[in-house]
């Protein structure tokens, strides 16, 4: 049975990925009460990371921010698991976290992040609306632009 924000998703064209578990020793998120922590999602398509260096050299703030919300789709994928299926239980988008791979001298990072804050709040309405930080990192996984990581309120 379809939900609000499933319809909404589709209103948006976005089809969630599959939730895959990682390869390493975490889980893609953990549940404590009615808060779900999530893991950092990467930009991935088919199963491999996509948009690789830094940005600020290879991308402009407009594709990263087009990477920012790729994570923030597959974040959502790996939510929807941890919702047993079910977006609308979500109740609050609580926190962000954004790393961007930035080019030396790169200080944007803040633009980068909207492309997931846009994201959610398109999504989940002022539900979505989120305390953040959006920080530069030297590396990233795989050499990817973007990671994003999140905090959700269910029911």
């Amino acid at each position: 049975m379809q939900n609000a924000i499933d319809h909404k998703l589709k209103s948006m064209n976005i089809e969630l990925p599959q939730s895959v578990m990682p390869v390493a020793n975490y889980a893609p998120y953990t549940i404590s009460g009615n808060l779900v922590f999530l893991s950092g999602a990467l930009p991935m398509k088919d199963g491999k990371p996509q948009d690789i260096g830094k940005v600020g050299k290879d991308f402009t703030i407009e594709q990263a921010q087009a990477t920012a919300r790729l994570c923030g789709i597959h974040l959502l994928s790996h939510l929807r698991a941890a919702c047993a299926g079910d977006l609308g239980r979500v109740k609050k988008c609580v926190r962000l976290g954004i790393f961007v791979n930035s080019a030396p001298g790169f200080t944007d990072q803040s633009k980068v992040a909207n492309g997931v804050s846009d994201l959610m709040v398109e999504l989940f309405g002022e539900a979505g609306k989120h305390a953040r930080f959006a920080v530069g990192a030297s590396e990233l996984p795989f050499g990817v632009a973007v990671e994003v990581d999140g905090m959700f309120v269910i029911e």
